[in-house]
């Protein structure tokens, strides 16, 4: 684990969890007998690239992609020359209807990220095509820590929940030092049913703007 020093102070307490020291037992295990995705120096992809004093956005995944290749530590996005999957194409056409910008080539949404955008799983690791494989060993013990560290610590952060699973961490974040928006998962079993036409990007960058921070380049 190699974190930058600024996460590494904020999430210190966590790490030191006999919850978290099991954790890493497990997935050390995992990655040692198993294939287990995002690559082993990329499970904190998520912190590595976004910055703690420029955090504007947090967005919420599930579970990492489960196809060789795929995961790069970051929710939705996906490594560079790899077929875009389907919920990010679904984000993708949202931006296309919110600023019409032509879909990208790549799904590495790692610029996102360098711009205060962080994006985590609550489960951050997983075994190749076994979807849900490392839920409930530690990991959503660890990210709702990360969600409730954040929504104490600072203020006028952007929480993009996606989905009923993501809008159950709501009880995490005062909804009155941030601020909160919700709408169906860009999965296409449910894009139609309100992610579609959310506008949810513009509406960050409206907020951003409103609080004297950068907007984000999508």
């Amino acid at each position: 684990m190699n974190l930058s020093k600024e996460w590494e102070g904020f999430l210190k307490e966590e790490f030191e969890k006999d919850y978290f020291k099991d954790l890493i037992k497990f997935v050390d295990e995992e990655y040692r007998t198993q294939t287990v995705f995002p690559p082993v120096d990329e499970i904190f992809s998520a912190f590595d690239f976004c910055d703690l004093d420029n955090l504007k956005v947090v967005i919420l995944g599930q579970d990492p992609y489960h196809g060789y290749g795929q995961a790069n530590g970051l929710c939705f996005s996906v490594k560079d020359g790899v077929k875009i999957p389907p919920s990010l194409r679904n984000i993708f056409k949202e931006l296309n209807a919110e600023f019409g910008v032509e879909a990208p080539l790549s799904g590495d949404l790692t610029h996102w990220a360098k711009q205060g955008v962080l994006m985590i799983n609550a489960t951050m690791t997983v075994r190749e095509k076994q979807p849900g494989s490392h839920q409930k060993k530690g990991w959503e013990m660890f990210t709702d820590s990360v969600i409730e560290r954040i929504a104490e610590n600072k203020k006028d952060v952007v929480f993009v929940l996606w989905g009923a699973f993501a809008q159950k961490k709501t009880t995490l974040i005062d909804s009155n030092k941030h601020y909160v928006l919700e709408s169906a998962h860009p999965s296409p079993f449910s894009a139609h049913r309100g992610f579609l036409g959310n506008n949810h990007f513009k509406l960050i960058n409206k907020f951003l703007l409103s609080k004297g921070k950068g907007e984000i380049k999508w």
